[in-house]
């Protein structure tokens, strides 16, 4: 995502190395949506794919609809609107599959059952390998789930943010349903010492809660307190964080969003960091699972989200 949108210019260059790298180094799955730089993401994971497919499982989100500027206007999740996006991201990644294809959002207008059958009806006919979700709730996953089999869900999941553990994980775990985590650096707060970003040189944490200055400073204290952790393990605090989702369980695989080589070599450190059940309550003790200051999204965002409403914080059979 970083690589064509939301943080500020990038390197096409250096992007184009880092995908290679990480293909070197053994990653195989590589996360894009069509919405990212509207197409840019696409194109540019493109360039790299046409050589190297067969070492690539490629996830694409989609649904999200923007204007020219690159505001976000909402969500279209109509079986004709899912035929649609597909046919756009493959040809903008000029390839006849996609491996993982997942809404990324649940679209309260459109039974899911519609939003699944369409998807399962392109995996008929060879375009889709496996259906996802993303930030779904414990009864949509149910639902979907009943209708095709689902193969993962794509939902936020880091040290700092656990809401999912509550009735997500419990029904994922009971339908042997991956979870691909992205966040796990939660937007930097995790990497190096976050200072308030500027919304109007293109980073949109700054319309985040978290980063907001009467949070940041609680949030730095507890980045402070995960860092001397760190420094006790040899590690840097994103390789601790890394770390700590990859100890959640092998159903769990962590997405990291590096956009050079250098942070994508410091984010593989993460992967040989062990954690020992002292480390993990350690953790827990200098920073309790609910100490973050602020929510994930801003308030309008947070109200968009099916993983977040008041079914999703109790456990659904």
């Amino acid at each position: 995502m970083g690589m064509s949108d939301f943080y500020g210019p990038a390197d096409e260059s250096e992007s184009l190395a880092t995908i290679n790298a990480a293909l070197d180094a053994g990653i195989t799955l590589i996360d894009t949506g069509d919405f990212y730089g509207m197409g840019h993401n696409e194109m540019l994971l493109s360039k790299v794919l046409k050589t190297r497919r067969s070492e690539a499982f490629v996830c694409v989100k989609f649904g999200a609809l923007r204007t020219p500027e690159g505001a976000f206007i909402g969500l279209d999740l109509r079986p004709a609107a899912v035929k649609n996006f597909l046919a756009y991201s493959l040809k903008r990644l000029k390839t006849d599959h996609i491996d993982l294809y997942q809404p990324c959002r649940v679209d309260p207008r459109v039974p899911i059952a519609d939003t699944i059958g369409a998807m399962a009806e392109m995996k008929q006919l060879g375009y889709i390998r496996y259906l996802g979700l993303s930030e779904a709730g414990p009864e949509t996953i149910r639902r979907a789930h009943a209708i095709h089999p689902i193969a993962a869900l794509q939902i936020e999941y880091a040290l700092v943010t656990r809401s999912l553990e509550d009735a997500i994980l419990p029904v994922t775990r009971e339908l042997g349903i991956g979870i691909t985590a992205y966040g796990v650096l939660s937007r930097g707060l995790l990497s190096a010492t976050p200072k308030t970003p500027d919304a109007s040189k293109g980073d949109f944490r700054g319309m985040f809660p978290r980063f907001k200055p009467e949070n940041l400073r609680r949030n730095q204290e507890l980045a402070d307190a995960l860092r001397e952790i760190a420094s006790q393990k040899n590690c840097t605090l994103p390789q601790l964080a890394l770390a700590w989702v990859l100890s959640r369980g092998p159903d769990i695989i962590p997405l990291i969003g590096a956009r050079t080589i250098e942070r994508l070599n410091e984010a593989l450190g993460g992967s040989r960091v062990s954690l020992s059940s002292d480390d993990l309550a350690e953790i827990d003790r200098v920073v309790p699972r609910d100490a973050i200051a602020g929510e994930r999204y801003p308030k309008e965002q947070m109200a968009m989200l099916d993983s977040e409403r008041s079914s999703s914080r109790a456990s659904v059979k």
